[in-house]
């Protein structure tokens, strides 16, 4: 089991999740954090940190969230998404994103 980042972290990319992580499984794209996978030990310790509620269980993921399972494989293997450990703080204007009907839309690879 793994834990995966959804729509919620699309333009936010809070990242106080990543220095807790004992496995460094989280990757850094341009507007988006993504988790491997095949690194995550399913912890849990990154999910209070998120302070948008972005991070769940694979066995917990909403249904119209479900993409994000393959997505973020799918993006933490690239080599261009670099592991990342160490808070940086949100993007720029994060906030004017919260609730955006289509947040997938918005992320760039």
């Amino acid at each position: 089991m793994t834990f995966v980042v959804t729509d919620a972290c699309i333009q936010c990319r809070h990242t106080d999740c990543v220095e807790v992580c004992p496995m460094s499984c989280f990757h850094e794209g341009p507007n988006f954090l993504a988790i491997d996978p095949d690194q995550c030990i399913d912890c849990s310790m990154c999910v209070p940190l998120c302070p948008v509620g972005a991070i769940y269980s694979e066995h917990d993921l909403p249904e119209d969230q479900r993409h994000f399972l393959a997505l973020n494989a799918e993006l933490s293997r690239r080599p261009d998404w670099l592991p990342l450990t160490q808070a940086k703080g949100p993007l720029p204007d994060h906030e004017q994103w919260a609730g955006h009907p289509d947040r997938l839309s918005l992320l760039r690879r």
